[in-house]
């Protein structure tokens, strides 16, 4: 007997009514906008009706990403699952999965097996069309970028240095680069052009970044669009607010801003907001979702996206830095295949018992569980996500080696027996939670050079040696430092399967140098984002997408969604 489909077993699930979900979560009707019977998005007076201390807030990242799979959100919907069943009162906030991957190479990012949050279909399709808004507020400004040059361009901006690109929620590698403006002068000044994916605007970034609907419209007005025509000394930014952009923007975003409430399987309730990429953007939900779980529940259970070298490393030094969070407990997520990956095992083989392989493929694992412990010094935990094929010495293997830097190891089962697969590993997280976490510090300082914040990333965080700026990269540091954005914090876009730049150096690699092709400043984000190795802003489809596996039949119903 195989096993059922993630889709199956959601299609099964009986939800409770959104509105028992809210009441669960201490959500007054009132502050409730619903979606249907089993989504809402919830007021923002909300907040200040409720009189409470805040919970915990559990971070769960990850090892770097393999083609054997890790389960970091199935780990943290389950994880949230056995807090529940431990007579807690956990609120989860996790990010909204992108069209792009869903339809792709990744699937979707709802969860799997029994620890989901549900109606999955809609949490990975449109949704409550969060994802909509956020690419028309950013092709609304691309649009008044090109109408206020062909109008007279009273700003003076020098079509060849717009850096503000249109962006669509799919993975579709024809727009990277486009000419646009073509036909003649009634149809605009042809220039080179391209798309990123939504989830790598920085009005992705910046939403999720907002504290509140007033701080986006301010964030928003900030964003640096291009620069006036002159010489390199002369040139100046142009911003969206001086081309009288916000505005209009934020009015596109006044419903996405609100956080979204759905459930687990088990009828938890989970906040779904926003969704940068962690490869490019910072990988973490909105601070406004986080906030509100916080205030909501005893524990908020939230992620960082791809390995904790990308996702946690920018949840921290970004996230936490901008909003004040402050972690109590950390989870890494592994599993024993990808680690026998990492030490050079073929995917087709990492069924079979292979210590030797784990052991040349644990360092990933260490290396992410030494950042966490020693750069900023916060309680952690290893969750082992487990599968049928591994064995006791494999997992002793594991166990031990974390002991030796002072961490306990807890096998996951939750995503074939959901909140009952978690209770060990939601024991440990309520230990950890109890312990200090006041010794908390960044990776690095505002103060200094950008290529200072970028070495402190590079050599405590990778591992490696250093950055190097490519003599295009080191122009524009200076010129950053020079329009004074250089004490802002640095977002590192790069490959999410190796802690270097580079995806074919597995396990822990050293004495790596990462190459800074290009750095740009995202002002409404707040940071500035350093381009390394290959990393691209619109991804491209598979050979076989995951787009041809899905249908949906005469009565609605959709199957191959995973």
């Amino acid at each position: 007997m195989g096993y059922k489909s993630d889709i199956e077993i959601a299609q099964e699930c009986v939800m409770d009514p959104i509105s028992a979900i809210a009441e669960k979560a201490g959500i007054d009707e009132q502050y409730l906008e619903l979606y249907g019977k089993y989504k809402a998005k919830i007021s923002d007076k909300l907040m200040d009706s409720v009189d409470r201390a805040n919970g915990k807030l559990v971070l769960v990242t990850a090892i770097n990403p393999t083609p054997a799979g890790e389960g970091k959100t199935t780990t943290s919907i389950g994880l949230i699952d056995a807090l529940s069943r431990l007579g807690k009162h956990p609120v989860g906030a996790i990010r909204e999965p992108s069209m792009g991957p869903v339809f792709g190479v990744k699937g979707g990012a709802a969860g799997g097996g029994y620890a989901q949050v549900v109606p999955m279909e809609d949490i990975n399709l449109h949704f409550t069309g969060d994802f909509h808004a956020i690419g028309a507020a950013n092709n609304l400004l691309a649009a008044m970028i090109d109408n206020h040059i062909y109008q007279g361009n009273e700003l003076n901006i020098d079509p060849r240095k717009i850096i503000w690109r249109r962006c669509v929620d799919m993975n579709d590698r024809q727009l990277r680069n486009v000419i646009d403006g073509l036909g003649g002068k009634p149809h605009g000044t042809p220039r080179e052009d391209g798309y990123d994916i939504t989830v790598a605007s920085e009005v992705m970034a910046a939403f999720c970044l907002a504290k509140d609907l007033a701080d986006l419209k301010e964030r928003l007005s900030k964003i640096v669009i291009g620069y006036t025509y002159g010489k390199a000394s002369e040139e100046k930014p142009v911003t969206a607010g001086e081309l009288g952009a916000a505005g209009a923007m934020t009015a596109l975003l006044k419903d996405a801003i609100k956080p979204n409430l759905v459930q687990t399987l088990e009828h938890t309730p989970v906040l779904v907001h926003g969704g940068p990429f962690a490869n490019i953007a910072h990988g973490c939900n909105s601070v406004i979702a986080t906030r509100t779980a916080l205030k909501l529940g005893d524990y908020c259970v939230t992620e960082a996206g791809f390995g904790a070298d990308l996702g946690a490393e920018k949840f921290l030094d970004i996230k936490c830095r901008m909003s004040g969070l402050k972690p109590n407990a950390v989870v890494i997520v592994a599993t024993v295949r990808a680690l026998k990956y990492n030490g050079g095992v073929a995917k087709a083989d990492l069924n079979n018992e292979n210590l030797d392989a784990l052991e040349k493929g644990l360092p990933n694992l260490l290396k992410h569980v030494a950042n966490i412990k020693n750069v900023y010094k916060l309680p952690c935990v290893v969750a082992i996500n487990a599968f049928p094929t591994d064995t006791k010495a494999e997992l002793d293997l594991v166990a031990a080696k974390c002991k030796e830097l002072g961490v306990n190891v807890c096998l996951s089962e939750v995503w074939a027996k959901g909140g009952e697969g978690g209770i060990e590993l939601a024991e440990e997280v309520i230990r950890l939670c109890e312990e200090d976490n006041s010794s908390f510090t960044f990776s690095y300082e505002l103060e200094g050079t950008i290529e200072d914040k970028l070495n402190a990333i590079v050599q405590k965080v990778y591992g490696g040696a250093r950055a190097e700026l490519t003599a295009n990269a080191k122009k524009q540091a200076k010129k950053l430092t020079e329009l004074g954005y250089a004490n802002v914090p640095i977002c590192v876009a790069k490959t999410q399967y190796s802690l270097s730049d580079d995806p074919t150096k597995l396990g822990a690699p050293s004495d790596f140098v990462v190459t800074v092709r290009n750095l740009k400043i995202s002002a409404g984000a707040g940071f500035i984002v350093a381009l390394t190795g290959e990393i691209m802003t619109m991804p491209g489809l598979p050979k076989h997408p995951a787009a041809l596996d899905i249908d949906v039949d005469a009565e609605g119903k959709i199957t191959g969604l995973f």
